[in-house]
């Protein structure tokens, strides 16, 4: 007898899907399953949209910062989202203790490592080169080889201070000197150091949050053209990450870019606690709603934040509704009603597209949301 049998849900592409749930694995997947029995039943009678499980890959959600912090369980399964990375909040120095404080969450939770040992103790943790140690980054890659799933360099010029492009010329060579081959994440914003030379020192692969930022540093320059070296470094495989935030959403510089067809590849939230509390950002579906107001349909959107971040970043056994995969799995409604969004700039637009997430399904465990 399985565990969980969900029945009667909608894909992302209106299609019928049903899911067969044992021993925190997804065990059947089809449009319509038969022979099914199982201790619990969801009936969806065609009404919500079952997906993979919501992967947010940029979060800070290191609880004993004072900067930028969360509890993951506030970031994560409340929301729909059943995997956060924290992005960078911890180096080397306090790595361990983030992992041993997640251990008991109920929504899964990954980090990317700053190349800073420090992490964001303070906005400036690149302002000091002897912060950066491969030996140390390395260390700690070995001990918690499941945990660190990618690094993570902040490359504007409060953080760098009068480094410049040092620390990620630094961040690459730690990147290829490393045992294991990671993923790197920049964050991009005010300059110096300048976009074009960030850029310059990207690969495939690499990361670029923070992409539709409405900064004089960003992707558009004074005629709201895609900067030339822009769409260069976006055809050569530099990833486009949203990364949301307080300061790194506009509306105008993300529809500019669609029209240039300058999609991101995944949608993320930068969330920590001020930003969900207070906005602009609140929460992942509050995100899919303003990517929705662009223009991007639910069914472009829903492998930005499953089977995207799960490649990039190296999720075995999620992002996918597949047998043998992780029962990691989203349920949601999308309704009709008005609300109001506010982008990063204070900008605001009202939508008629409402996101609600129902349920998060993690490793088998069913978590109502929103009072069901």
């Amino acid at each position: 007898m399985a565990d969980l049998y969900i029945k009667n849900g909608l894909n992302e592409h209106s299609e019928a899907i049903e899911l067969l749930i044992s021993n925190g694995k997804i065990e059947r997947v089809g449009t319509k399953l038969d022979d099914v029995t199982a201790d619990k039943t969801i009936d969806l009678e065609r009404q919500s949209i079952v997906t993979a499980g919501w992967i947010d890959d940029h979060t800070h959600c290191y609880e004993k910062l004072t900067l930028y912090y969360d509890d993951p369980d506030k970031d994560g399964y409340p929301t729909g989202v059943t995997t956060v990375i924290d992005a960078g909040s911890t180096g080397a120095n306090n790595i361990g203790d983030f992992y041993d404080r997640t251990r008991d969450k109920k929504t899964n939770v990954y980090a990317m490592i700053n190349i800073s040992k420090t992490g964001i103790l303070a906005q400036d943790e690149l302002g000091d080169m002897s912060r950066l140690s491969l030996p140390e980054l390395q260390d700690a890659v070995d001990k918690y080889p499941d945990f660190i799933v990618g690094i993570k360099a902040r490359m504007s010029k409060s953080v760098v201070v009068g480094n410049g492009i040092n620390p990620l010329v630094e961040a690459k060579y730690f990147q290829m000197k490393l045992d294991k081959h990671l993923p790197l994440m920049v964050h991009i914003g005010t300059n110096p150091p300048e976009l074009s030379e960030i850029m310059a020192v990207m690969d495939r692969g690499d990361i670029m949050t923070h992409c539709f930022n409405g900064k004089a540093n960003g992707i558009l320059d004074e005629n709201d053209k895609i900067k030339d070296f822009v769409q260069d470094g976006y055809e050569h495989g530099i990833i486009f990450d949203v990364g949301h935030g307080t300061d790194s959403f506009n509306f105008h510089t993300a529809e500019i870019a669609k029209e240039y067809k300058l999609y991101p590849e995944t949608l993320s939230t930068d969330i920590y606690h001020h930003n969900r509390e207070d906005g602009p950002v609140y929460d992942m579906a509050t995100c899919i709603e303003k990517l929705m107001l662009i223009g991007y349909k639910i069914s472009e959107i829903i492998p930005m934040i499953t089977s995207r971040p799960a490649k990039n970043f190296n999720l075995a056994g999620k992002g996918k509704l597949e047998a043998g995969f992780d029962a990691d799995v989203t349920i949601f409604d999308i309704k009709h009603g008005q609300k109001e969004l506010t982008d990063s700039n204070g900008n605001t637009r009202t939508t008629d597209t409402l996101v609600k997430p129902k349920y998060s399904i993690i490793g088998g465990n069913v978590y109502a949301i929103g009072g069901i």
